[in-house]
């Protein structure tokens, strides 16, 4: 197996900003089209546990669009084979001081595309320097 494939790492990274930018924007129907439509898709985050594309879809309608602007720190994308791939980031937002979030993706390459399958999403005090 190939680690880091060049080709498989450029694809997701170039969904994963595409993913950030509908994140920001609220884009609600952009953001269900990165997931793959399974009742297996899982999504950890800050406050709510989500098993299903349904139940994802549902937290994404009944999300507030306020507040979602974010810096993104140390975004690392790394391909296992062709059709597999691991997306990091760290993320700031102004209305979280003192707060550092963190988001993993598992990203899967379908017919129709790369479909995250799990993601977590969590936030922690600063680390002291």
């Amino acid at each position: 197996m190939t680690i880091d494939d060049p080709d498989a790492r450029a694809e997701v990274e170039a969904a994963f900003a595409a993913y950030e930018r509908a994140l920001v924007a609220n884009d609600v129907a952009a953001l269900d089209r990165f997931f793959l439509p399974s009742e297996s898709v899982i999504r950890y985050g800050a406050t709510e546990n989500l098993y299903g594309y349904e139940a994802i879809k549902s937290f994404r309608a009944a999300r507030s669009p306020h507040g979602l602007a974010r810096k993104l720190e140390k975004t690392r994308v790394v391909a296992y084979g062709r059709d597999c791939a691991i997306a990091a980031t760290l993320f700031r937002r102004d209305n979280a001081p003192g707060k550092i979030g963190r988001q993993m993706q598992t990203w899967i390459r379908f017919p129709e595309g790369w479909r995250i399958v799990a993601a977590h999403v969590s936030l922690i005090e600063e680390p002291a320097s």
